[in-house]
């Protein structure tokens, strides 16, 4: 076998010094076969022909060739593994090793990555926008310190194709509600509607991708498309720099918002930060393909966006049945209803951060929505004292411990403790509570605190100062006595002087 260093004599031996063939053969103890060889082939480094060793694989190469070409088309959890493509070889008779299947399949893979390296895959075309043309939306995860808790946060961006301008508005959730929320947000603050909006292929908005641009899309995300009047654009798979002015926004949140991000009370408090640190970027940063900054482009942007006429009414809703102790559960998290529908089915409007139960094409109540991810607590229960009233009319004894009434008004509670000192006093405090079903809850409420300041904690009281209140009148002033008039001595009680009396008469009525 030659050598690159014998091949370089030979070469110069023949051509710099043109020595025969003979002589060469002598030297170097080749044969002149193969010198002509390598002189006719102007190689300056010996080649040798590959080396092919049989394979137990070979036989099966084009059935597994099938199988990866097919595999690599679904999506990563629908694909077989490697291990399963060996399992299936080997029903077909295939008694080679995982190890050979393993490789055959890397060396398919890195043809294919370099295939589609040549043929287009890894390059990609800038993308232009006209004015009030389209805007990108895409989510990513961030954390904050949200009431002292480190917490994960879903963050929705929206950002303008032609000015830049963006909006960044974070959830506890990636949900089909908190989409809308975003939607509707980031319209109010963009301060209008572009006529395309141009997305991934994310769940909440895609219920199957088909070839090409075909979509099934979500009849929910469908209704927001048809209310705001712009048309969705989906990206193809594993297309993320068809929207890579969103992607980019969301590598830049990261440090120009997310690593100096201070801690707040509430989640709202963040998003009210969020939304103030985002408009005075706009000023910050200089737009780079147009004149001045992203503001001063947005500011001529924003006259051809469609005007936002009103938000989307951005729900999802469930059936639910109502409970015997009149709750309906959501997420873990239990809501009560008015006890008139317990045990019967409602409708659970979910909003991003409201509940809404609606029956019989009335509104019945709204929460404040709870969202609690942990799994390591029974979940929590929100109750409003004013659905169990009806309950109470007919057991005034539950109010003692019911745990709806736990978080009762302070004036109430003061009440009820000063009622349940007396006989009949849970009736009596239950008839008080009553009264917010037929007037204003704060009236009632005052009433309460200002019988409380009279020291006179009595139902027919707090009913007197609720008339008084109601008929717009002031409370009678207090009676001013002359001085003749007072009473000097209080008189006591005493009985005997009854008897006394009829003592005396019954002497009149027997003189002679």
């Amino acid at each position: 076998m030659i050598d690159v260093a014998t091949l370089s004599v030979i070469r110069r031996w023949a051509l710099r010094e043109h020595l025969s063939l003979r002589e060469i053969a002598r030297r170097t103890g080749l044969s002149r076969n193969t010198i002509k060889k390598y002189l006719r082939a102007d190689a300056v480094e010996p080649r040798y022909a590959k080396r092919v060793s049989p394979s137990k694989l070979d036989p099966f190469a084009d059935k597994l060739t099938g199988w990866l070409k097919t595999e690599a088309g679904k999506s990563r959890k629908q694909r077989r593994t490697v291990k399963q493509m060996h399992a299936d070889l080997a029903a077909l008779g295939y008694d080679g090793s995982y190890n050979r299947v393993a490789a055959f399949a890397r060396a398919w893979q890195a043809k294919r990555q370099e295939a589609e390296r040549t043929t287009g895959r890894g390059t990609f075309v800038p993308l232009t926008f006209g004015a009030g043309e389209a805007f990108q939306f895409d989510w990513s995860e961030d954390w904050a310190v949200i009431a002292g808790e480190r917490t994960k946060l879903q963050v929705a961006h929206t950002k303008l194709s032609h000015s830049r301008a963006f909006i960044v508005r974070a959830y506890l959730l990636q949900t089909h509600e908190m989409l809308f929320d975003a939607h509707n947000h980031a319209f109010r603050v963009l301060g209008g509607v572009p006529r395309r909006g141009i997305y991934d292929n994310m769940k909440t908005a895609v219920d199957k991708v088909r070839r090409g641009k075909e979509r099934d899309v979500n009849a929910r995300f469908g209704a927001m498309v048809s209310h705001f009047l712009f048309e969705a654009q989906f990206c193809n798979p594993a297309s993320g720099w068809e929207k890579g002015q969103v992607e980019k926004n969301v590598r830049d949140a990261r440090h120009r918002l997310w690593q100096h991000v201070p801690a707040f009370p509430t989640l709202a408090a963040l998003n009210d930060w969020l939304e103030g640190r985002c408009t005075a970027l706009w000023r910050e940063i200089d737009h780079g393909k147009l004149p001045g900054t992203v503001a001063d482009v947005w500011m001529q942007e924003r006259a051809l966006l469609m005007p936002l006429s009103r938000p989307f009414d951005g729900f999802v809703e469930h059936t639910k049945r109502v409970s015997p102790t009149c709750l309906v559960t959501f997420e873990r998290v239990r809501y009560s209803v008015p006890a008139s529908f317990a045990n019967r089915p409602v409708s659970l409007r979910v909003y991003a951060e409201r509940i809404v139960v609606a029956a019989e094409g009335q509104l019945l109540c709204e929460h404040h929505r709870v969202i609690d991810r942990r799994h390591d607590t029974t979940g929590h229960t929100v109750y409003d004292w004013r659905h169990y009233l009806s309950v109470l009319q007919r057991k005034p004894g539950a109010l003692r411990n019911g745990a709806p009434f736990v978080e009762l008004p302070v004036a109430f509670r003061q009440l009820q403790v000063a009622l349940l000192k007396q006989p009949g006093g849970d009736r009596e405090m239950v008839e008080v509570l009553a009264l917010v079903l037929h007037h204003d809850e704060q009236a009632v409420l005052t009433a309460v605190e200002l019988a409380l300041e009279a020291g006179v904690p009595t139902k027919m009281h707090v009913l007197n100062v609720l008339h008084r209140l109601l008929d717009s009148k002031a409370a009678p002033p207090p009676v001013t006595a002359p001085q003749a008039l007072r009473l000097v001595r209080e008189p006591l009680a005493n009985v005997s002087r009854y008897d006394d009396l009829r003592a005396s008469e019954g002497k009149v009525r027997h003189a002679p």
